[in-house]
């Protein structure tokens, strides 16, 4: 098991379906985000290994689906688009896709129901599917307390560090475990071979991924910042410097790669397949606590972590060789303010002694 957290073994609720059903049927609710997801793998790994022929529903954001393609425990996707249908409730088609899911998440009656979401949307989602077995965490561990009432079986994730520990407390009260954190990630051929034309194209032969987007802007290292450490490194790293991120921070991705001065740095725009792909091959990650960290961590690939208000003995990478840089100063952790802030203090020479040093780890792994 790569990281230095082992997986966490909870006792005290009885595993009733393995003793008396040898094909359980379960529902597993995990909408988003990309993150969140990523940390909820090796818990649906561990039920699916400990119980091999259960069938598994996972119900997820439609725009996240992609993330579960060729996941060999999940037998059934059921979309939603929860924030879709906020946002065109007058609409009388949006009405007709709700019904369909509420029917699609009822033709089944299941075993369980895990919720690792632990919204008061995701609690209703648990309640309208057909099951008398509605598990989730205890209020502690939810990020909206009123969660809890839709659940009859609330776990209790004591002694859980990572967020991935916490999931894998909720699997372990239906007497599922595993000696592994497994991450089974879509790995396409079609994608690998995008990125290796593009990085042919492009001359590229070893690199460094920079991710500068997040979320939110208190979790977002300046721009500038990064683009003084891409100069600062040129005499230290040889190869390239791949920019990545959504086409919402394509104009400051470009930017930086400007300010750098480097003719070695360059955006590439990928879907969250491609990007998979790329970091497949990455020699380092550097970036922010957002999804495409979380899906490098899960990848094995080296990474230097940036954080501000968000914990990342809760919500980092977990690798003992991987470095976290965090002020780690809770703020309101509102998405909008008047006057946002990047994370600034955390100084680019910090970064880069950061990177010396995952970098000389990597080459003595």
């Amino acid at each position: 098991m790569r990281g230095s957290f082992a997986p966490l073994r909870m006792t005290g609720i009885v595993d009733l379906y393995a003793m008396t059903n040898s094909h359980p049927n379960y529902l597993v609710i995990r909408l988003s985000s990309i993150g969140d997801i990523v940390h909820a793998l090796p818990a649906v790994s561990a039920l699916g290994e400990t119980f091999p022929w259960a069938r598994i529903t996972w119900v997820i954001e439609d725009r996240y689906a992609r993330l579960l393609q060729g996941n060999p425990f999940v037998s059934r996707v059921i979309t939603v688009d929860t924030l879709g249908w906020r946002n065109h409730l007058a609409a009388r088609d949006t009405w007709a896709r709700i019904l369909s899911t509420i029917r699609r998440l009822r033709d089944s009656e299941f075993d369980a129901v895990l919720d690792f979401q632990g919204l008061v949307k995701s609690g209703v989602i648990a309640r309208l599917c057909r099951s008398r077995s509605r598990v989730g965490f205890a209020s502690p561990w939810l990020k909206e307390a009123m969660a809890a009432s839709f659940y009859n079986q609330r776990v209790h994730a004591t002694g859980a560090k990572h967020a991935i520990q916490e999931n894998l407390a909720l699997v372990a009260s239906l007497g599922a475990h595993s000696s592994a954190w497994r991450f089974p990630l879509p790995c396409s051929q079609g994608d690998k071979e995008y990125i290796d034309q593009l990085l042919a194209r492009g001359g590229v032969a070893e690199f460094m991924i920079l991710n500068p987007g997040g979320g939110w802007v208190r979790k977002r290292w300046p721009p500038a910042y990064y683009a003084e450490l891409i100069r600062r490194l040129g005499p230290i790293f040889s190869g390239s410097f791949i920019l990545t991120g959504s086409a919402s921070e394509a104009d400051v991705i470009r930017k930086i790669v400007i300010a750098s001065g480097s003719a070695r740095a360059r955006y590439f725009p990928t879907s969250i397949e491609q990007f998979i792909a790329l970091a497949r091959s990455a020699k380092l990650f550097v970036g922010g606590d957002t999804g495409p960290l979380h899906l490098a961590a899960a990848l094995g690939a080296p990474i230097v972590a940036l954080y501000g208000p968000t914990d990342p003995a809760r919500n980092g990478p977990f690798s003992q060789a991987d470095v976290v840089l965090s002020t780690h100063q809770p703020v309101n952790h509102t998405r909008r303010g008047r006057n946002p802030r990047f994370l600034e203090e955390i100084p680019v020479s910090d970064a880069l002694e950061a990177v010396r040093l995952r970098l000389t780890r990597a080459d003595e792994e």
